[in-house]
């Protein structure tokens, strides 16, 4: 918890809907809020709904974006770029042009991948960009298209697992860090061999099945990497302020 004699830091989690960040930090003291294009999933009045990049420039001492979509900007979705199956449209595409989408030539269909890229990018380059001190960003690892178009990339500082935090799963985690320090394990576990019932079971989020939720199961942040968080990030950050 935060000292009687210090400030407490403002704190924007950014694309967040779980709250699981936000909470973490309000726990430890701060002043923290999430925002999103979507509702928070706990209805807090700490939740503001709309556009992260309209938020940024409003005096945050810490900014963690937990999960901008980064479908386009990933190594795994590199191959769709340049041939968009014909069957399923992009989540991210407008209704009308997914209305459309099956009767688009395939130079139609790449004109619109492309634009969902330099969409992507351009989130990405505003909130690593952000007028803020302290800045993190999840992303996976980025192809080489997305990084040509990231204003000032750098490679991610990280990639952590939940397993360092005593959560039995499997998800790589990329950081990318400005002002922070990569987090260190607070209760690594041992991993389950491969092709074990044990093994599939820490592999839920890799073995979801599709469905409208699926993105909500493979974005979610885990407890105790949200709690490395706000207790690692938070404690620097408090440490510089109060210097």
């Amino acid at each position: 918890m935060i000292s009687p004699l210090a400030r407490p830091l403002r704190v924007l989690v950014g694309c967040e809907t779980s709250g699981r960040v936000r909470r973490a930090f309000l726990d430890r003291g701060h002043d923290a809020w999430s925002c999103d294009l979507l509702r928070a999933d706990d209805g807090s009045n700490r939740h503001i709904v709309g556009d992260v990049r309209d938020l940024l420039g409003d005096g945050w001492d810490l900014l963690a974006v937990m999960h901008p979509p980064c479908t386009r900007l990933c190594n795994s979705g590199v191959r769709w770029l340049d041939d968009p199956v014909q069957k399923n449209p992009p989540d991210e595409a407008t209704p009308a042009e997914k209305l459309a989408w099956a009767g688009l030539s395939l130079d139609e269909r790449r004109i619109i991948m492309h634009r969902l890229l330099d969409e992507g990018a351009a989130l990405f380059s505003a909130c690593w960009n952000a007028p803020i001190q302290r800045v993190a960003v999840e992303n996976p690892i980025m192809h080489k298209h997305a990084k040509a178009r990231i204003v000032n990339y750098e490679q991610p500082a990280q990639t952590v697992q939940p397993w360092w935090f005593g959560e039995a799963a499997f998800k790589g985690t990329s950081f990318y860090l400005r002002g922070l320090p990569p987090l260190t394990a607070t209760n690594r576990l041992i991993p389950p061999k491969s092709g074990t019932e044990e093994h599939k079971a820490w592999s839920a989020i890799h073995r979801a099945s599709p469905g409208p939720d699926r993105w909500k199961i493979r974005s979610a942040t885990f407890q105790g990497i949200a709690e490395a968080m706000a207790e690692q990030w938070g404690g620097h950050a408090m440490r510089e302020v109060a210097a």
